[in-house]
């Protein structure tokens, strides 16, 4: 949810501590590393290979530069000229390698950055559309605040600091390793000893400085997020909040939530200060360190015996040693304000990802219980007479009804093929407060028999619909569905009518648009015919046709009349045996209403319907009213009964 709780905010919910940099924060970050290397043969770990040969490469260049200083001094210093020629020669090239190397370990960096987040996203992607995740994510739970931020915006930022940090942790093994052997061989052990012991306090006092304020970061994403919902909030409602008049006020709470992310942005920069302070501290200590470091074997006589020119050319390769190996461990202190990010942002993805892992096995758990609800791995099993009906009416879906088929259980008793749902003693209560909604229901539905559900506000109406479509678990009893979504299955029409970003034809045949094959003329009759049917003949000319790419939101350019006519051109397309409506006319007039339900019944459909209108009740054959707490009452229809023969089934 957008405006979650604080969990994920300074201090835990429930008294947790805020993110660290502790064992929990390893374990995402190893999760996090097994999603963007999960082999040796991926493109980011190849990359990764790519990078650490050119970094390498680069070091020893850089080696090779560093010494450079020195050999000017000895031709300078002798008068050599035509050493001082080779010496420049040697230098303008490695210069130009060194400028190349760099730019190619940029560039791999930046490519990996891509790879990373792909990768990522992709994965993160696999586990939030399947089965209903994401909308238990965000309908049904509190703890994760803003998922679509941590899926869009944390992840982007994670794999570009962490691509950032690539090419100097990737080759800081090596060459720590090489100049500590190079020191020690300069200085003795007093120089590399020296180093090790300066780097190891740095250490402690960044990790001192680092832990706080990764909890204040995760805070700060959180507010982003929340703040960026309240302006989605607002752009989506416009009209709603102007009518309203609600500008002053929106005005006063988008500010509240603005002025909460820049005190947690002021807290955080402040300690982002003394953070900032540690690191320049050690960067310029080390440069007087390494001073220190060479001065000891001089003024202890171990180079006595050398010419003022040759104890210059050897101050200089030694302090080029020395500097590069605390410049080497500076820069791993330096990227303290990169790693609490990296931070940061793996407690927010890790935990995003560990809530998605959970849902999804709770969701296969509960597939495989009585009531299950098995819409995406079906196991290979003989089609039933109605299911090879389904494939035969519409060949070009029948990939996508590998996920739509209820999975069947080997001996359980016989239910006949015109039955689409079977409910027997069922108990609903609300998930988040336990609020008993409906108490031991009983419940066929069958071709043929309309049922109409009726009840005031917060009698579970809607929420029957959701455990028969599978988005809520009931508390107690056995749900089963015997036909598939989709066409010649089930639609559900929701309350708020949904509509994806495309063309007038993709609103029509959705979900089918990705397995859907180039349409003829005689689909693009059907799908005007039935706009025209649901009243919606203009719409076509304001969209420029069937498949023009409009630039618009459907929600901004309909209206909610519109909205609901065109669920009904969706589902005269759809054409299924069973059709869930949930308040699906409730912006129309009782006339329109008249002619749309009129058309489902010509077209085949058994109507589940939620409505408070009177003017409904002769479209079903039963009624099932509920009162509230529990209680229930199923009443045969006669209305539908006296519908005059041109407007029955």
């Amino acid at each position: 949810m957008a405006g979650g709780s604080a969990g994920a905010g300074g201090a835990g919910a429930g008294g947790r501590p805020g993110p660290r940099l502790d064992g929990l924060f390893l374990r995402r970050f190893l999760r996090l590393q097994a999603v963007l290397f999960p082999g040796w043969r991926s493109p980011g770990a190849l990359m990764f290979l790519t990078l650490l040969c050119i970094a390498l490469l680069e070091q020893l260049v850089i080696y090779q530069v560093g010494v450079v200083p020195s050999q000017y001094y000895e031709v300078l210093g002798s008068k050599d000229f035509s050493g001082f020629k080779a010496v420049t020669a040697v230098a303008l090239t490695l210069i130009v390698v060194n400028s190349m190397l760099k730019s190619f370990d940029q560039f791999i960096c930046n490519m990996m950055y891509v790879s990373w987040r792909k990768s990522l996203t992709e994965y993160l992607h696999s586990c939030y559309f399947q089965g209903q995740v994401y909308y238990s994510l965000h309908v049904l739970r509190e703890d994760i605040d803003n998922p679509d931020q941590r899926i869009s915006q944390d992840v982007e930022r994670f794999c570009r600091q962490l691509s950032s940090m690539a090419s100097k942790l990737v080759v800081s093994p090596f060459t720590l390793v090489y100049y500590t052997y190079q020191c020690f061989h300069s200085t003795g052990w007093l120089g590399p000893v020296s180093i090790f012991g300066y780097f190891v306090i740095g250490t402690i006092v960044n990790k001192v400085l680092m832990s706080p304020i990764v909890a204040k970061l995760v805070q700060q994403e959180k507010l982003e997020g929340d703040f960026r919902f309240k302006h989605m909030q607002i752009r989506v409602n416009a009209e709603p909040a102007a009518f309203y008049r609600a500008g002053r006020v929106e005005h006063m709470r988008t500010d509240r939530r603005l002025q909460s992310l820049l005190q947690t942005q002021r807290e955080l920069i402040g300690k982002e200060l003394w953070l900032h302070i540690g690191v320049n501290t050690f960067d310029y200590l080390g440069s007087i360190l390494s001073y220190v470091v060479i001065a000891i074997p001089i003024f202890s006589g171990v180079y006595s015996d050398l010419s003022p020119t040759e104890l210059s050319a050897l101050v200089s390769k030694n302090a080029f040693v020395s500097i590069y190996l605390i410049s080497c461990f500076s820069q791993l202190i330096d990227l303290s304000s990169t790693v609490t990010d990296v931070a940061g942002y793996t407690h927010r993805i890790g935990e995003l990802q560990e809530t998605l892992l959970s849902l999804g096995r709770k969701k296969n758990n509960f597939s495989e219980g009585k009531a299950s609800w098995d819409l995406d791995g079906v196991s290979p099993q003989p089609l039933a007479g109605w299911q090879l009906t389904c494939m035969m009416a519409y060949p070009q879906i029948s990939p996508l009804l590998s996920w739509w088929w209820p999975s069947s259980h080997s001996g359980e008793d016989p239910v006949p093929r015109d039955t689409a749902f079977l409910l027997e003693r069922v108990t609903l209560s609300v998930p988040s407060s336990g609020k008993l909604l409906i108490k031991d229901l009983s419940l066929r539905i069958s071709q043929g028999n309309s049922v109409m559900i009726v009840g005031n506000t917060g009698t579970g109406k809607t929420s029957l619909l959701r455990v028969l479509g599978g988005l809520w678990e009931s508390t107690r009893g056995s749900i089963k569905m015997l036909t598939c979504f989709g066409p010649w299955g089930v639609v559900f029409l929701p309350q708020r009518p949904f509509f994806t970003d495309g063309s007038l034809r993709e609103q029509v045949i959705y979900p089918l648009k990705e397995i859907y094959p180039v349409s003829g003329s005689a689909d693009d009759e059907r799908i005007v015919r039935f706009l025209e049917l649901a009243g919606l003949t203009d719409l076509l000319a304001r969209a420029g046709g069937l498949d023009e790419q409009v630039d618009w939101n459907w929600y901004d350019i309909l209206s909610p009349g519109e909205m609901q006519r065109l669920s009904f051109a969706r589902l005269f397309y759809l054409q299924p045996k069973y059709a869930v409506l949930d308040e699906a006319t409730s912006a129309l007039t009782e006339e329109v209403e008249h002619e749309l339900y009129r058309m489902c019944l010509q077209l085949g459909m058994t109507l589940i319907s939620v409505g408070h209108r009177a003017s409904l009740e002769k479209f079903h054959s039963w009624i099932l009213k509920l009162h509230g707490e529990g209680r229930w009452e199923l009443i045969r229809c006669e209305k539908m009964k006296r519908l005059p023969a041109e407007e029955g089934c």
